[in-house]
C-alpha cells in the first residue's frame, strides 16, 4: 500500500480526512532540528498554510530567498474504529525532499517535489488520540535530482538556489496532504486503455491488489446506468454505442473496482473514466482516429502569494482563460502537475502533454559543456560521474508521473525532458533508457516527445531519433534576431525548419514554446521589443512560419501567464512572456491568439 499512487476517494471501504490548514513552520539552517528533538515540538514556531509555498507568504529577503532544510508541524486525531486498517498520510508532494516523523518516530522519506507519495503509520498512531506529524524538508538544488541546479553559501554564510532553469524555485507543502484509513487487502493500482470498433469500444483492464481475492470492475455512464462490466484482476469490458471523450467535448465514465474475500467486500475503489485513444500516425495527431491541431500554452503552477501551492481559484480561472481564448492544449512545464488539474482537464476536455521535471540539464543556456577539473576535457552534461544517480531519479520521477497519471484521458503525451544539452556523446545512452522505459511503463503506448533547446539543431541534436513528436523550443526574432532583425529571423528560422524537415522521418512536429517578453503597461508606436506592440508582431510571424509547414500540428505559446523568477538583469520581476498577466487578465496578444485559435479549424492541415 506504501506505493499506491491512487487519487485518495472515500467509498464504502475507505476513509479520506484532510489535513490541511494552518500548521506550524520553523527555518532550520544549521540543520540541528532533528538533533535537537524538534520531532517533540518545534520550538520557535510560526503558523504557515498548507498547501502553499512558504516564499512569498514572508515579507523579508533572507525568509524568501530561504535554501536549506525547514520543518512542518501539526496534530492530527485518528478515530478508534481505524484500529485494524491501513492508516496512511499521503502527501501531494513536498518540495524537494521530505523526512516525515509520527509521534518522534520516522516513517519515511522521499526525494522529488513534484509528485505524491504515502507514509504510512499504522503501527505508531495512537488511536482515539491526537497524534504529531513533524515534517523535515529541504529545497536545496543539485545536479543528481531534478530539477537540477546548484546551491551556493554567501559570504554572509547564508545559503542560496542556483537553479540551471527559468522559473522560481518555490518550495513547501504545495500539495495537500490527506489521512487515509484504507482496508488491509486493497486495491492499489488500475490501467485501462481502449479498441474502437464502430460505435463500440472494448476498454482492456488490469488491477493490482494487496492481498488475495476476486476482483469486480463496472463501468457507470452519466446517469449512472452499468454500461460494462468483467471479473478478474484483467479483462475487457465491452461498451456497446460508447460515448467517446474528445477536445472540448468530455464524456466521463464512473469505473468502479470491487475487492471480495470469501465473498464479502473488503475494498472498493472508484475513478472517472474517458474512452478515447490517441495516435501518431505519420506525421498526424490523431484523437479517437479524426485528426486533432494542438494550440495553447507552456504554463507553470505559480500564483500571487502562494506560489507554486495548489490554489483550486486559480487552477478554474486559468480553464476559463484556456476556454476564452481557443485553447485545446497545454504542457504541464516543468514539473507534474497537482492531480486536481488533470481531473480537471478531463472534465473540461484539454489535452495534456505531461512533462517530468528533467528541466536544468544543462549549466546555462550559454555554455553547453563544463570543463573536466583538470583535464581540460570536455564533458556533457548526461556524462559526469554523477549521472548515474541522475538516471536513477530520473527514472522513479517517470515511473511515478506514468503511474500516477496514464488514466487520464487528457494526457495524451509525455515529455521527458525539458531543454537538455543533448549534442554530445552521452545524451543518446541516457534519453535511450528513458525513452524505453516510459514506453514499457505506459500500457496506452502514448507518443513520447522531450523539448528541444534552441542551440539543438537538426544535425546536431543526438536525442530527437527517440522522440515520436519532435516538440521545438524556438526564439527566433527574441533571444535571437530582435527587433528590426527580425526579418532576418523568420529567414533563419525557415532554412531551420528545412533542415529538421530532412530528419523528421515522417513524424510530426509540434512547438513547445515560442513568445517574446511583453509588459502589460507598454505600448509604442512603431513598436519596441518589451512592448505589446511586438509581441503581437513576434507571434504573427511565428505564426506566418508554422502555417508554410504542413508538417507543423501544434504551436504552444511560451507562456500562458507571466511568472516568478529568480532575479537577474534579463528578468523584470519574474518572465513576462504571458499571452495573459500574473493576474490572469490578457495581454494584447490574447486576443491575437483568439482570434487566430478560434479560426483555425480543429483538423487544421488535415488535407494537406
Amino acid at each position: 500500500m506504501n506505493m499506491s499512487l491512487l487519487y485518495p476517494r472515500a467509498t464504502a471501504s475507505r476513509r479520506v480526512i484532510s489535513l490541511d490548514g494552518m500548521w506550524q513552520f520553523q527555518f532550520d539552517p544549521e540543520s540541528a532540528g532533528e538533533a535537537a528533538g524538534w520531532t517533540g515540538g518545534l520550538p520557535e514556531s510560526c503558523s504557515m498554510p498548507v498547501p502553499s509555498s512558504f516564499c512569498d507568504v514572508f515579507t523579508t529577503k533572507d525568509a524568501r530567498e530561504y535554501t536549506g532544510d525547514f520543518w512542518y508541524e501539526t496534530d492530527f486525531f485518528v478515530p478508534g474504529e481505524w484500529e485494524g486498517k491501513e492508516v496512511v498520510i499521503r502527501f501531494g508532494s513536498v518540495t524537494h525532499k521530505a523526512k516525515v516523523f509520527v509521534n518522534g518516530a520516522e516513517i519515511c522519506s522521499h526525494v522529488g517535489g513534484f509528485l505524491p507519495f504515502n507514509a504510512v503509520v499504522t503501527d505508531v498512531v495512537k488511536y482515539n488520540q491526537v497524534n504529531k506529524l513533524s515534517v523535515l524538508a529541504n529545497n536545496e538544488l543539485s545536479e543528481t535530482m531534478l530539477p537540477c541546479g546548484k546551491t551556493q553559501v554567501l559570504s554572509n554564510g547564508k545559503k542560496v538556489s542556483a537553479p540551471y532553469f527559468d522559473f522560481y524555485n518555490y518550495a513547501g507543502i504545495q500539495r495537500p496532504v490527506k489521512l487515509l484509513c484504507l482496508p488491509k487487502a486493497a486495491v492499489t493500482d488500475y490501467e485501462v486503455k481502449f479498441t474502437l470498433q464502430d460505435a463500440d469500444a472494448e476498454v482492456d483492464y488490469s488491477v493490482k491488489t494487496c492481498g488475495e481475492g476476486d476482483v469486480t470492475v463496472s463501468l457507470y455512464d452519466k446517469q449512472g446506468n452499468l454500461a460494462a462490466e468483467g471479473k478478474g484482476a484483467a479483462g475487457k469490458l465491452l461498451v456497446k454505442d460508447a460515448k467517446l471523450w474528445n477536445v472540448h467535448a468530455p464524456y466521463l465514465y464512473k469505473i468502479v473496482i470491487r475487492l471480495y474475500q470469501d465473498e464479502k467486500l473488503v475494498d472498493e475503489y472508484y475513478d472517472t473514466l474517458g474512452i478515447r485513444t490517441f495516435e501518431v500516425k505519420g506525421d498526424k495527431l490523431l484523437l479517437n482516429g479524426k485528426h486533432v491541431y494542438l494550440r495553447g500554452f507552456g504554463k507553470h503552477e505559480d500564483a500571487d502569494i502562494r506560489g507554486r501551492g495548489l490554489d483550486l481559484v486559480t487552477v478554474k480561472r486559468d480553464y476559463e482563460c484556456l476556454k476564452w481564448v481557443g485553447a485545446n492544449c497545454f504542457r504541464t512545464s516543468h514539473y507534474p502537475y497537482a492531480e486536481e488539474l488533470y481531473y480537471m482537464a478531463d472534465e473540461e476536455g484539454f489535452l495534456i502533454i505531461d512533462e517530468t521535471t528533467a528541466v536544468g540539464c544543462m549549466e546555462s543556456t550559454m555554455n553547453f559543456l563544463a570543463a573536466n577539473q583538470g583535464t581540460g576535457k570536455k564533458l556533457g552534461f548526461f556524462e559526469k560521474e554523477t549521472t548515474p544517480q541522475l538516471l536513477e531519479h530520473h527514472r522513479q520521477v517517470l515511473h511515478d508521473m506514468i503511474t500516477r497519471d496514464k488514466n487520464h484521458a487528457s494526457v495524451i503525451a509525455w515529455s521527458i525532458l525539458n531543454e537538455p544539452q543533448c549534442t554530445s556523446d552521452g545524451t543518446e545512452e541516457y534519453f535511450k533508457n528513458l525513452f524505453d522505459y516510459a514506453h514499457e511503463l505506459d500500457v496506452q503506448k502514448r507518443p513520447r516527445t522531450y523539448a528541444v533547446v534552441m542551440m539543438s539543431l537538426p544535425h546536431t541534436s543526438k536525442g530527437q531519433q527517440f522522440a515520436d513528436i519532435i516538440s521545438l523550443n524556438r526564439y527566433y526574432g527574441w533571444y535571437v534576431m530582435g527587433g528590426a532583425g527580425i526579418v532576418d529571423a523568420e529567414a533563419a528560422f525557415r532554412k531551420e525548419m528545412d533542415g529538421w524537415n530532412q530528419v523528421r522521418g515522417d513524424r510530426p512536429v509540434i512547438f513547445t514554446e515560442y513568445g517574446a517578453d511583453t509588459l502589460a503597461s507598454e505600448h509604442k508606436l512603431p513598436s519596441v521589443m518589451w512592448s505589446q506592440e511586438y509581441q503581437n508582431e513576434y507571434l504573427e510571424m511565428n505564426h506566418r512560419v508554422f502555417d508554410s509547414y504542413d508538417f507543423v500540428q501544434g504551436e504552444l505559446m511560451w507562456n500562458f501567464a507571466d511568472f516568478q523568477t529568480t532575479e537577474g538583469i534579463l528578468r523584470v520581476n519574474g518572465n513576462k512572456k504571458g499571452a495573459f498577466t500574473r493576474q490572469r487578465q490578457p495581454k494584447d496578444v490574447a486576443y491575437v491568439l483568439k482570434s487566430r485559435w478560434e479560426a483555425l479549424p480543429t483538423d487544421y492541415k488535415s488535407d494537406k
